[in-house]
């Protein structure tokens, strides 16, 4: 018998179909829980869950200014999903008393915690916001520019990144580059640009990370922005901490920093050679490049594993489409391998690009060598 090549389907027809129909409906019944978890998110219903006792209905409708059967329904949803507890599910209705169980609550409601997932909710509402220009841009061959996603996407990717950057950016990942950790520790102090910065929590985590350091960071988004620096005011890091709405590449800023950083944004835009040849034009004598994308397979395989799988559906729908906004583009998607780096950063002028020894479920860490 021929041998089976990698990726073919197995099994007879009627297997194959009952398997897709029933991957089709728990996807299905996925997406409308986490659609109940956006809900939950956006009304402070966790957060009233997580600050009490357990509530029947009326109570978390009273502390939320919810509606009582709108409140009740979400509440058995979310029971049913086994998010949340019920003390009594024999009682009537309108007595049934409702928790956040331990745990849950750390994912839903705790901010500064690694684990919090309630902004990949958000995320997901806002990527369908544009759904009907995407379906414009498969036709045409054009995209859907970053501002038209809008701040449910904008929001969800500052709250989704901060905690993993506060945490680990001065404890686990710089200091994986002794050379840059020990320069941005010292006088003079280091200078750091932060490209395509967002919401900013990335430069605000080095800035906390490293107090002598002055880190500015560039966007071009001017929502990103302005949300960066009313963050960096509420961090106490506005004055070490400079933003703007500013391509990388204007020549006033070159060989002016010791560390240039881009982190998950080098996928998204139309030019990359060009933004890490500005990223490179930066780099004052003795300074370092990183760039941080995600961790994708080394090659194509299909069937692909879990994070493959994401990073396409993000890209099919968000990133491609905010990569073509410009053209001409080199139409990167977020499915970036580390061939495709290193051939940017080749003809960005790079020498050679490094794997950094950092381990980490979805990122993979880019040290590019002038």
């Amino acid at each position: 018998m021929p041998e089976e090549r990698e990726g073919t389907a197995t099994g007879s027809s009627d297997q194959r179909r009952d398997e897709l129909v029933e991957r089709i409906l728990t996807s299905a019944i996925g997406a409308l829980e986490l659609l109940n978890i956006y809900v939950g998110d956006r009304l402070g219903l966790y957060r009233a869950l997580a600050h009490g006792d357990a509530s029947t209905a009326s109570e978390l409708a009273d502390a939320t200014g919810t509606h009582e059967r709108y409140a009740r329904e979400w509440l058995e949803q979310q029971a049913v999903s086994g998010i949340l507890e019920v003390d009594n599910a024999s009682a009537e209705a309108d007595a049934r008393r409702y928790r956040l169980p331990e745990g849950h609550d750390e994912v839903l409601v705790d901010r500064d915690s690694t684990n919090y997932l309630a902004p990949l909710a958000q995320g997901m509402v806002g990527t369908l916001r544009p759904l009907e220009a995407v379906l414009e841009a498969f036709r045409t061959g054009g995209g859907v520019p970053y501002a038209e996603y809008g701040e449910e996407v904008r929001e969800a990717q500052g709250a989704g990144s901060r905690p993993e950057f506060l945490n680990l950016m001065g404890t686990e990942w710089l200091p994986a580059v002794p050379e840059v950790d020990a320069r941005l520790r010292v006088d003079p102090p280091a200078r750091v640009a932060d490209v395509g910065c967002g919401m900013g929590w990335s430069s605000i985590a080095i800035a906390r990370a490293y107090p002598k350091a002055r880190v500015d960071g560039f966007d071009l988004d001017e929502e990103s922005i302005a949300g960066a620096r009313a963050n960096a005011e509420a961090e106490g890091a506005a004055d070490r901490v400079n933003f703007r709405v500013q391509d990388a590449g204007d020549p006033r800023f070159s060989e002016t920093y010791d560390l240039a950083i881009a982190i998950s944004c080098i996928h998204d835009m139309s030019k990359p050679v060009e933004a890490l040849r500005a990223m490179r034009s930066l780099l004052g004598e003795g300074g370092k490049a990183i760039v941080v994308e995600s961790r994708v397979a080394e090659t194509f395989v299909a069937p692909g594993d879990e994070l493959e799988r994401y990073c396409y559906g993000v890209s099919v729908l968000h990133c491609l489409p905010v990569g073509m906004a410009e053209q001409p583009s080199a139409a990167t998607g977020t499915v970036m391998r580390p061939a495709t780096l290193r051939r940017y950063a080749s003809e960005a002028g790079f020498s050679s690009v490094e794997i950094l020894p950092i381990e980490h479920e979805f990122l993979r860490f880019y040290r590019l060598v002038p």
